[in-house]
């Protein structure tokens, strides 16, 4: 093993001037004149990685406003095709051998933030449910894509980063290579995020830690690597 503390300087360096250069876009320019070609999926925007339970994350809390903003302005333009894929764990899910119990399906902490429930067309949106970090593994994902043939762009917003908005844009991303489907997979810095376990909370608790603003970046980097639209934030005009 190379010594990192070293080693990755110069692509720690790198990766924030990287970051510090993602464009903006614009969300006209995105959806055009084909709505019907978009669509915005949110991932775990829900109680249990906002506002309760053993992952809750007010970096991720911090995320609810301006996501709600954007489906706002995308319905507003004439944007239908919205998913909101959410844990939805069972009882004795095997993913709580990694994580603490959390998001299980019929407590408060599945169920999606409050701001996102109260937005006008919420009973229009399509609930994905999950029981693992992909999205498209287990679920009703890749039947809701079939029937979408006609989508050709997604944007990604939510948590985390590093794992649920990762897999979720990979999956995207790969499935359209596999099929050599013409795909584009857009992820906004600004509109996902991942949480903070410092280096010395978690030799307190005993857990790993998980530098916040590490694994954004370089998740992200890795994303753009393969063929995702990573930009710092898509714009609207509201």
């Amino acid at each position: 093993m190379p010594n990192l503390a070293t080693t990755a300087v110069p692509f720690l360096t790198y990766l924030d001037a990287w970051y510090a250069t993602l464009p903006d876009l614009s969300l006209d320019e995105v959806i055009g004149a084909h709505p019907e070609q978009v669509a915005l999926i949110s991932v775990d925007m829900i109680n249990g990685f906002c506002y309760e339970g053993p992952l809750a994350s007010p970096r991720v809390a911090n995320l609810v406003a301006p996501i709600a903003q954007l489906f706002a302005a995308a319905y507003a333009q004439g944007v239908r095709a919205m998913l909101f894929a959410q844990d939805t764990h069972s009882p004795h899910a095997e993913e709580f051998h990694a994580y603490p119990p959390h998001c299980i399906r019929g407590t408060s902490e599945s169920e999606a933030v409050a701001v996102l429930k109260q937005l006008p067309f919420y009973a229009q949106i399509t609930i994905v449910e999950k029981n693992a970090l992909s999205a498209m593994i287990g679920t009703t994902l890749l039947d809701w894509i079939t029937a979408h043939s006609q989508v050709q762009t997604y944007i990604i917003v939510g948590d985390c980063t590093d794992l649920c908005v990762y897999t979720m844009a990979m999956d995207l991303r790969m499935h359209a290579n596999a099929h050599d489907l013409k795909r584009r997979v857009i992820v906004p810095a600004m509109a996902v995020d991942t949480f903070d376990t410092p280096l010395d909370v978690a030799a307190q608790l005993g857990i790993k830690a998980h530098p916040a603003d590490l694994h954004h970046g370089l998740f992200l980097h890795h994303m753009a690597m393969n063929g995702v639209e990573v930009v710092r934030d898509v714009t609207t005009s509201a």
